[in-house]
């Protein structure tokens, strides 16, 4: 599993509307790897959790996984449509 894989699987866990969840990836030199979540704006709550502990618990997941498979840095924009 890759890592946009493994990302798409953790959001739409969450997520009520899975087909409507999008996961992008791409390089950049100055960042490393770089996450872009799209979710409908009706689930934003549910993503980000109480005080943004979900958004948080996903990050953590991701870096672990990215720290496992030496990906090196990544960064995680989740954002609404």
């Amino acid at each position: 599993m890759e890592l946009k894989d493994y990302a798409d699987f953790l959001v739409k866990s969450i997520c009520k509307e899975k087909d409507l969840v999008k996961v992008s990836q791409y390089e950049s030199e100055e960042e490393g790897i770089i996450l872009d979540v799209l979710i409908p704006e009706n689930e934003m709550g549910a993503v980000i959790g109480k005080d943004g502990r979900n958004a948080k618990a996903i990050r953590t997941l991701l870096n672990a996984y990215a720290y496992i498979h030496e990906l090196g840095k990544i960064k995680v924009n989740i954002d609404s449509f």
